[in-house]
């Protein structure tokens, strides 16, 4: 994995597969299908040009109208989305595949991802295998996975022969995964967070908020400053107009390393989601 600067504000990532990806992009989960359109395009006011969605958000066509209306050229804006765990399978992987990208209205996407194991159905080789055939037909740039354990990303890439570009888990400074990050830095995966901002249970860390008075920012500022510094892919989400704008205003300061051991040191291995080894919600 390696970074790459752009003219625009925002650093970018080389994926193993030689396609690029913002390191820095929005993400729309839990934000209602009626409201996601304006707030997609006020991020893409503000600068952003990766938008994460999934099929199990039920906002794939409010985000895809919001991208083509506000009218950049279509490989400007990097598009992520999910493939939901009952979907998992290859025939099914296909049907949902195409559903997806009715629903989104482009002729392509950038980033396709299985969005959990749901390792206990026994469907996921199956499932990137036909996202491989779909990458080979040129209808996604690039093939990931989210939630994905060491055991899962081992199995998958010795039955499939390909490595995941990215796997998207949980991380924010009470759960910093760092076994799982070495591992995906061992094998060229790019590491991705979601709730990178441990659901605003953060913001009033005394850590966290010592740090923001230090260097003058917010303490989300600080926070998706340092996901930045440590090369994760982060997807922050907001609904408000001010707090979209602040997430993205973090590059024109730098933590320092002392700051950056601080926010370090506040991982307990918390996990505020769902594990994903016993996940299983939408199988059969």
């Amino acid at each position: 994995m390696t970074f790459r600067s752009e003219t625009s504000a925002t650093p970018s990532i080389v994926l193993n597969d030689g396609n690029v990806i913002p390191q820095l992009g929005f993400g729309v989960f839990q934000v209602p299908p009626d409201d996601v359109a304006p707030v997609v395009t006020a991020a893409l006011e503000v600068g952003y040009r990766s938008i994460d969605t999934a099929a199990i958000y039920g906002n794939e066509e409010g985000t895809g109208r919001a991208i083509r209306e506000f009218g950049l050229p279509r490989d400007e804006v990097y598009v992520t989305t999910k493939l939901w765990n009952a979907e998992q399978g290859y025939d099914s992987t296909l049907r949902a595949f195409d559903a997806s990208m009715e629903r989104l209205g482009l002729d392509y996407l950038d980033l396709y991802l299985i969005h959990w194991p749901a390792a206990k159905a026994d469907r996921f080789v199956d499932t990137f295998r036909a996202f491989q055939a779909l990458k080979a037909q040129g209808r996604i740039r690039s093939i990931g996975v989210s939630n994905f354990t060491i055991p899962d990303l081992e199995r998958l890439i010795s039955e499939t022969g390909e490595i995941p570009v990215v796997n998207q888990i949980e991380l924010h400074p009470r759960l910093t995964q760092s076994e799982l990050r070495a591992f995906h830095d061992n094998n060229a995966i790019a590491t991705e967070a979601w709730s990178p901002l441990g659901q605003g249970t953060l913001l009033d860390d005394h850590t966290i908020v010592s740090i923001a008075d230090e260097v003058g920012r917010s303490s989300a500022q600080v926070i998706i400053r340092w996901h930045l510094q440590r090369g994760t892919i982060v997807i922050p989400k907001s609904v408000t107009p001010a707090r979209i704008a602040a997430n993205f205003d973090v590059f024109a300061f730098e933590l320092t390393p002392e700051q950056m051991d601080a926010i370090n040191d506040l991982d307990k291995g918390a996990r505020l989601g769902p594990d994903p080894a016993t996940f299983t919600v939408g199988l059969d």
